[in-house]
């Protein structure tokens, strides 16, 4: 496994940064979040060199995680969002990010979701439908604006990748048909409440592979040549996001070189091809910019040892990160101090949580040697862990820390229990 710099052990204690994790568990407690600023400043780093003297921009996947210090550090780094509902939005907006750099992508927009973004005036509509196409062009029409749209086009490209999170095969429910998109786009174009701006595509999730993403590309190139020879300007081409993270022993790519071949792709295109036209080229990472700046901080509460497996029950569980019950997905785990292995013996344990489900499980056979009250780290947490994280069993979500340096910030508070019912109301006698 290769670690970030930031993330590392010093005087065999494991540190974000500058700052221990036990101390860390000591001030906030566990479980707890934890992410390293510095390592997201490095991963969007690299997509923006990439893109530095080309038409290209960069909008942060919102749904990767959407904790407002996370998103007020990338909105400061120049990035663009993407959104995929009007809770996203609000949260962009009170990070401090720039509705103009915002495209709203999503499959079930509602009514007031679409109104909304067109009160704030966001860059772009990813819109996936006929049906959203013509509620967005009324409310535009109602407001007295137009609303820009691009097409999310299926492309129906193997992304080569878990099915839960592929999405451009031609059964997903994400996207517009490609060969249903050259017609709505003509219907589009007609409409005076909206104003066409581009062509998209998202393709999946955990991508190792560039290749189907140039696939992709070589169908939105071919559409827009047609569009355009229709008399349809434009002005964008978003690939989405979906490049992948190595949680274990995937070769992922490395971003900036993958940008840099898209850009080379589009830059000839438009020389011969377009005459020089510009195109704007949009990427919408999200994994790649934050799972490896953050850990899931922990505490072993019960060992259980037996005949037929060894049981690690931790206070972290399965609404803390759903990740291993929902894809079978794989995170490092490792201890916050070395040297236990000279006081107890490893054993093979099953890392698992107090709630009451048997697919309550973080992590399978692990070689760790384990007292009780030891804190374990698991790697790569910072990209659909907090996110997704939920309820369930009333369990109060952990608290999330930010680290820079030597100083760590407490960026969401530990839940109580009490606020998990505040909203909840008693039938009255």
């Amino acid at each position: 496994m290769t670690w970030p710099a930031q993330i590392a052990y010093r005087g065999g204690r494991l540190c974000v940064e500058d700052v221990e994790l036990d101390t860390l568990a000591a001030r906030f407690g566990t479980p707890t979040y934890v992410y390293s600023l510095g390592v997201i400043d490095d991963a969007i780093g690299r997509y923006q060199r990439a893109c530095a003297g080309h038409d290209a921009a960069i909008h942060y996947a919102v749904k990767a995680n959407s904790n407002l210090a996370i998103l007020q550090q990338l909105a400061d780094t120049g990035a663009g969002f993407d959104i995929v509902s009007g809770g996203e939005l609000a949260r962009v907006l009170a990070a401090g990010g720039s509705a103009t750099r915002v495209i709203f992508s999503g499959v079930g927009k509602t009514r007031a979701e679409m109104d909304a973004a067109l009160a704030a005036g966001i860059a772009c509509f990813n819109v996936e439908s006929r049906s959203e196409l013509g509620q967005l062009a009324e409310l535009a029409q109602r407001r007295g604006v137009r609303a820009p749209v691009s097409l999310r086009v299926n492309p129906d490209v193997d992304p080569k990748t878990h099915p839960y999170i592929a999405t451009g095969l031609a059964e997903s429910k994400f996207g517009v048909p490609y060969d249903d998109a050259f017609a709505l786009y003509e219907e589009a174009a007609a409409i005076g409440a909206l104003e066409v701006a581009g062509v998209g595509c998202h393709i999946g999730s955990q991508l190792t592979d560039v290749e189907p993403l140039l696939a992709a590309l070589e169908r939105l190139i071919a559409l827009v040549d047609r569009l355009e020879a229709r008399g349809i300007a434009i002005g964008h081409l978003d690939l989405g996001g979906g490049l992948g993270v190595r949680y274990r022993d995937e070769t992922p790519p490395d971003p900036g070189a993958f940008v840099a071949r898209v850009l080379e792709r589009v830059e000839l295109w438009r020389a011969t091809s377009r005459g020089g036209r510009p195109m704007r080229v949009l990427f919408e990472p999200g994994r790649s910019i934050v799972a490896a700046a953050g850990v899931l901080l922990t505490r072993v509460q019960v060992l259980k040892p037996g005949s037929a497996r060894n049981f690690a029950v931790v206070d972290a569980a399965m609404n803390d990160l759903v990740r291993p019950a929902m894809y079978d997905a794989w995170h490092e785990v490792v201890p916050t101090r070395l040297g236990r292995e000279a006081e107890i013996a490893p054993l093979s344990w099953q890392l698992v949580g107090p709630i009451c489900e048997s697919g309550d499980w973080l992590a399978h056979d692990r070689e760790l040697a384990l007292a009780e009250g030891d804190h374990l780290a698991f790697l790569n947490a910072g990209a659909y862990a907090m996110a997704m994280a939920s309820n369930y069993n009333t369990r109060a979500r952990a608290a999330e820390v930010a680290v820079r340096g030597d100083v760590a910030y407490l960026i969401r508070e530990r839940e109580q229990v009490r606020d998990l019912y505040a909203g909840e109301r008693l039938i009255p006698d």
